[in-house]
């Protein structure tokens, strides 16, 4: 019996369209939702459930690392103690060295700010 062999690349090909496509519908669903989100509508858990120390272990510990103690970003051990509120709030609104601006919600700084100052 003869074989074709373009059947393999033919079903291969089919599959790799239908995937394509189901990915696109499901980015488009996707897009909606964050759209809705950026006009204010349903908020993300992220924001609604919003507290300091899950915030800085899920985005900065990385950095500062897992108890406060620096790694590629300075320790925040006694933070409160070598910086005002004021001068902590704007670290984490505008950056400073390494550290890239806006990561904490512009909502929260001051939240972010009272937290980061109280350790020790």
């Amino acid at each position: 019996m003869n074989r074709n062999p373009l059947i393999p690349f033919f079903i291969i090909m089919a599959f790799g369209i239908a995937l394509t496509l189901g990915l696109s519908f499901k980015g488009l669903g996707d897009a909606k939702e964050l759209a809705k989100e950026k006009k204010g509508g349903e908020k993300t858990e992220q924001t609604a459930e919003f507290t300091p120390e899950k915030f800085y272990q899920q985005t900065c510990s990385s950095c500062h690392g897992q108890n406060y103690e620096g790694g590629v970003g300075p320790s925040l051990k006694g933070v409160g103690q070598r910086l005002s509120l004021d001068q902590i709030k704007d670290v984490i609104e505008h950056g400073r060295g390494n550290m890239p601006a806006g990561l904490v919600p512009a909502d929260k700084a001051d939240e972010m700010a009272k937290w980061l100052s109280k350790l020790k």
